[in-house]
């Protein structure tokens, strides 16, 4: 029996809980995974929530207001845990205050497959393949001025997808470089009549870098390049007890495939003017090229609400909420999560209750990220 393709299996993995309608699809989708278990806990949401060790992967503009010199994050998380065993995201960051206004930051993001038997034919002995992707980052964010910052990433992107054919073994990783240029806005404390507060909001364009292509045959395959925005603001109600609500939206600056059959389903890869547009010309591309125009555009926007309850800033509650159009893939769902800080050292975990009519890949799944903050402390009052 032939070997099942990768990208086919990929397809089966991350596209689950999608109908195929209008889908946006991309290369290297494990990028667009919430890592940790505090976002994730929040309704997939980080370009505006406050700093933490996990904030490379959505703002790392943030670590610019970090408060303590270190930081180290490790989150595992499980992806079709109740279908398959051996599929995981696993992520590791690390931060460092260069100064009261800079600080730079590496991550790394590693999403294993886990083993697939290879046979030609029902009777052969098995060969096994080990399918993985993995992401390694590395930023640089400032202080403009005291309540603003601004950040540059860079990313390097391997994806070791492609089976080697019968008795090959030259079989490569495709791979890219990628950019991520983000911002970040805290407003000072203010006194309000019953409590104090504080604004947060920022932004982060991702993924900026070119195609991937796995052989010299095959089509080109955009990165997940995003753009991703939020506000928020923090109820400081008093020394113990804090409460944060955040919203935050994404859209895909990616061109919509446009050979589509009279149903609106995607008809095949051959779309020469698809292939030809660079990644660049797809980020324009991407935000007026919808089949039914400006209304399908919006539904190209994901939104998240969440919330973040803090006491004595040892304890955390969180809820949120996370939305996208049925057209584009509907998922929809609301997620809970909890956090324990012990001295230097915090646990973090996550769950989500899919809302959708169709399955999501993460759900009944329980998410486990682990925190160390150490060093000096920074105030940013």
């Amino acid at each position: 029996m032939k070997k099942l393709s990768i990208l086919f299996l990929l397809f089966l993995v991350f596209k689950v809980s999608a109908q195929e309608d209008r889908v946006i699809t991309t290369a290297v989708p494990f990028l667009t995974i919430a890592a940790d278990a505090r976002a994730s806990g929040m309704g997939d949401m980080g370009v505006a929530t406050s700093t933490d060790a996990f904030s490379q992967q959505w703002n790392p503009a943030k670590f610019a207001f970090a408060e303590r010199e270190m930081g180290i994050g490790l989150s595992y998380t499980p992806y079709l845990e109740s279908i398959i065993t051996d599929i995981a995201l696993l992520s590791a960051n690390f931060h460092k205050k260069i100064n009261d206004r800079s600080a730079f930051a590496l991550s790394i993001r590693y999403f294993t497959l886990g083993e697939i038997e290879l046979r030609q034919f029902a009777g052969d002995q098995a060969r096994l393949a080990k399918p993985n992707e993995l992401a390694f980052d590395g930023s640089y964010s400032l202080k403009l001025s005291e309540t603003f910052s601004m950040a540059v990433a860079g990313r390097f992107i391997s994806s070791n997808l492609k089976l080697p054919d019968n008795g090959s073994e030259d079989s490569k990783a495709a791979s890219s470089f990628a950019v991520d240029v983000s911002g970040y806005y805290r407003s000072r404390e203010i006194a309000y009549n019953s409590f104090d507060g504080r604004w947060r909001a920022g932004f982060n364009i991702s993924n900026l870098g070119s195609k991937l292509k796995y052989d010299d045959a095959g089509q080109e395959n955009f990165l997940p390049t995003n753009l991703k925005g939020g506000v928020g603001f923090d109820f400081i109600l008093d020394q113990d007890n804090v409460l944060g609500l955040t919203s935050e939206f994404n859209k895909l600056l990616v061109p919509t495939p446009q050979d589509y059959n009279d149903d609106g389903v995607i008809d095949g890869t051959d779309n020469d003017e698809y292939q030809q547009t660079t990644f660049f010309e797809g980020v324009f591309k991407s935000f007026g090229d919808a089949p039914d125009g400006f209304s399908e555009e919006l539904k190209e926007f994901t939104w998240a609400l969440g919330a973040e309850y803090t006491y004595q800033n040892a304890f955390m509650l969180r809820t949120g909420y996370f939305n996208e159009s049925d057209l584009k893939g509907s998922r929809k769902f609301f997620t809970l999560g909890a956090g324990f800080r012990f001295k230097s050292a915090q646990v973090d975990l996550s769950y989500l209750f899919s809302t959708s009519q169709v399955r999501n890949p993460l759900e009944n799944t329980l998410r486990f990220s682990l925190t160390f903050n150490l060093g000096e402390e920074f105030l940013n009052d």
